[in-house]
């Protein structure tokens, strides 16, 4: 803060010492307010808050030394640098003065170079305390502002969760990400090489015409929870829920490494987490059980629905042949295409079931059943040996 910015109160009841004081401190570039009393000493301190208060001691109203306690009492102006003058000397007022929150006294006759190295001593006092405010104020708006910034990153994590409800956890990543580009490219449609699980329940059609229909609820409950986590676990997109079963895609809408693999672990998973479930089931009577198809192949994939609800979804021959698979399987069977296994063989063990006309296909498919995982080469080796 320059000299010429910086405000200089003037408290005297005398004129003389007001003009005095209003013309050494003028030519020193200083502004200066002046106030004939105590009472419009405090209004022009309310009104202008000056940098620097000189006060005299004895006036007919108001006393200085009240006029002071009542400006160290505004907000404000607890640090505001206040000069007293008088032409009394004694330690005893200069005691009153001090309690009073005066700052420095000057005794009248007052020498101009005594009264100019104080104003400056004190005023450079000032522009620190004025400094330090600042800089409170705007770490307190930074605080503000960052508490602010938290509870949106907070609000947007929980959105993102919400949306993860609604969409395939990939897909709500990119759309809570930055990158809003690359979101909208993702909706469009696009052809990709996908593997597709399909997972049905057995014997639901007579389980719902013998059970009331919140029953019926609360197991589907049970079995989205128990699949869908494990969609979640191996980084699956759920296409949908079927009533009786689901659709998990892999390699969409993020390519993912070894698409193949992660859909056939999971879908091993899922047959030994609903044994875990079925036993529960049992002793609730409950006759249920649950197939699997699995294949591979391009599919065209991307958003259907309408403005007010969209759904991501996959479309294509991979999609309608994984379907089929599942509806040949029989009660904790695995079916999935000879050539899908064939492309990780060496890490999973299975049983050929020959060739199976599909509709709508030209040509048999092989088909074989997924019965394990091995844990290594060696391990598969040793099973061959037997």
């Amino acid at each position: 803060m320059d000299k010429q910015a910086q405000t200089i109160l003037v408290v005297d009841d005398t004129p003389q010492n007001v003009t005095l004081l209003e013309d050494l401190l003028s030519s020193k570039g200083y502004r200066i307010l002046t106030a004939n009393c105590g009472r419009e000493g405090l209004r022009a301190v309310r009104e202008s808050s000056p940098d620097l208060v000189l006060l005299d001691i004895l006036m007919p109203d108001i006393t200085g030394y009240e006029v002071c306690r009542q400006i160290r009492g505004m907000e404000g102006h607890e640090l505001t640098p206040i000069v007293m003058t008088t032409a009394l000397d004694g330690k005893e007022e200069r005691v009153k003065g001090i309690e009073a929150g005066a700052d420095d006294f000057l005794t009248k006759p007052i020498s101009i170079h005594e009264l100019t190295a104080r104003v400056r001593s004190l005023l450079r006092i000032s522009q620190l305390h004025r400094k330090v405010r600042t800089q409170a104020k705007e770490l307190e708006s930074f605080n503000r502002e960052l508490e602010k910034k938290v509870r949106d990153q907070l609000q947007k994590l929980e959105r993102a969760n919400e949306l993860k409800r609604f969409l395939p956890p990939q897909l709500a990543a990119k759309a809570m990400g930055d990158n809003h580009r690359e979101f909208q490219e993702l909706l469009k449609p696009h052809r990709r090489e996908i593997v597709v699980v399909f997972a049905d329940l057995t014997g639901f059609t007579a389980f719902t015409r013998s059970r009331e229909p919140e029953e019926m609820m609360r197991m589907l409950k049970e079995f989205n929870r128990a699949m869908g986590e494990l969609v979640w676990k191996h980084e699956g997109t759920l296409d949908r829920f079927t009533g009786d079963g689901m659709m998990v895609f892999f390699n969409d809408p993020v390519e993912v490494p070894d698409p193949a693999s992660r859909a056939l672990r999971m879908t091993l998973d899922m047959r030994e987490s609903f044994d875990r479930l079925r036993g529960e089931w049992t002793t609730r009577g409950y006759e249920l059980g649950c197939r699997y198809g699995v294949a591979s192949g391009n599919a065209t994939l991307g958003v259907v629905g309408f403005e007010k609800r969209w759904d991501y979804t996959a479309m294509g021959t991979v999609t309608n042949l994984s379907a089929r698979l599942c509806s040949q399987a029989k009660d904790t069977e695995i079916l999935l295409t000879k050539s899908l296994v064939a492309s990780v063989s060496d890490e999973f063990d299975s049983e050929d079931r020959g060739e199976v006309q599909f509709k709508g296909e030209p040509e048999p498919i092989g088909v074989v059943n997924l019965l394990s995982r091995y844990g290594n080469r060696e391990s598969r080796n040793e099973r061959e040996r037997f």
